[in-house]
């Protein structure tokens, strides 16, 4: 296909651009190949495949089999402007958007199966009724839950339980047998084991290749879309560590001469705020509003460099990643949903 007008536009220019009016499909996409592998994969097990579409976010709408795919991983001119927009490209790597389509094909299972209804899968996972919450609060040790999406995804809802659960269950080199033994996820698990091989080969009870929000009725635009999605995942509350930050650095008059610290993080910015997802498993955008806040604090506060640039980065690093964590255990940082 002729590559689309927009693929040469600037930024600016290319978020005028209504999501409608991309013009793009799933059709000869890196992601379309990992689709056949995830289809492959359930068609070995004897489960129905979902049908997939484009639309603004990943999602497996209620009632739906059928899995929404973010409209950036349908060109790479998307994925950069997602990238600069989010500091990061979910599903953009291929083993990340593999464990992404396990997890949202657990959910399309899950509607064209209308296993809600099990009684055992309420009281393993939980009420898939519950009312989901605008954000959780996750617990990094728990063994109740398995490992899959990042940030614990599993504990934020029973659901998102349930497909977590399913995408490890599909995996044919997740090894759960021996990656969850002894856990409490293991119970799950062995649950999930034992309803599939149920459902092997029998008809879904859903059929409808219904669309929710297909990207051709999406009439916002680019613009529009993101700066509805950065205030969802960005920080609602941050607070200063005026007494942590003094330990990193100093304003004592001695240090005056010495570069400032807000000008320091600001040069370092990337390179940390990488850094400190990978050790913490948040969003890098969270991490980014973080370390405009401490800018700002450290400019207010004037604070300057007191040793040499490479102790204070690792300094610096070991503050926000242990302010990071803090938010996590503490129950005071929340990932957004």
């Amino acid at each position: 296909m002729p590559e689309p007008a927009w693929a040469n536009w600037p930024d600016e220019r290319l978020l005028s651009l209504r999501l409608c009016d991309l013009k793009v499909t799933l059709a000869g996409t890196t992601v379309e190949r990992l689709i056949a592998q995830v289809n492959k994969e359930l068609n070995d097990r004897g489960l129905a495949q979902p049908h997939y579409y484009l639309s603004d976010e990943w999602f497996t709408a209620d009632g739906v089999a059928g899995i929404a795919v973010p409209f950036y991983l349908a060109h790479p001119r998307l994925a950069r402007l997602e990238l600069a927009q989010m500091l990061e490209v979910e599903g953009g790597d291929e083993e990340t958007c593999l464990r992404i389509l396990r997890h949202e094909a657990g959910h399309a299972v899950d509607n064209a199966y209308d296993l809600r209804r099990q009684p055992l899968r309420r009281r393993l996972f939980g009420n898939p009724d519950a009312v989901y919450p605008k954000y959780y609060t996750p617990k990094p040790y728990s063994t109740n839950f398995v490992h899959h999406l990042d940030h614990w995804y599993a504990q934020s809802h029973p659901d998102e339980d349930f497909a977590e659960t399913f995408a490890v269950w599909l995996d044919p080199a997740s090894l759960w047998g021996l990656r969850y033994a002894g856990w409490g996820a293991q119970r799950k698990l062995e649950y999930m084991d034992r309803l599939m091989h149920r459902i092997r080969g029998t008809a879904p009870k859903v059929t409808s290749v219904r669309r929710v929000d297909p990207l051709r009725r999406l009439r916002r635009t680019l613009r529009d879309h993101y700066r509805l999605k950065r205030e969802h995942y960005g920080l609602d509350h941050p607070d200063f560590w005026d007494d942590d930050l003094r330990q990193v650095f100093s304003d004592a008059p001695e240090f005056a001469k010495r570069k400032s610290a807000a000008r320091f993080v600001r040069a370092i910015r990337r390179e940390v705020r990488t850094t400190v997802a990978s050790f913490t498993d948040s969003y890098q955008y969270t991490i980014d509003q973080l370390i405009e806040k401490v800018i700002a604090r450290c400019r207010e506060l004037n604070l300057r460099l007191t040793d040499d640039e490479q102790t204070a980065k690792v300094d610096f690093v070991v503050f926000l990643t242990v302010q990071t964590m803090n938010y996590l255990h503490g129950g005071r940082h929340r990932v957004a949903l």
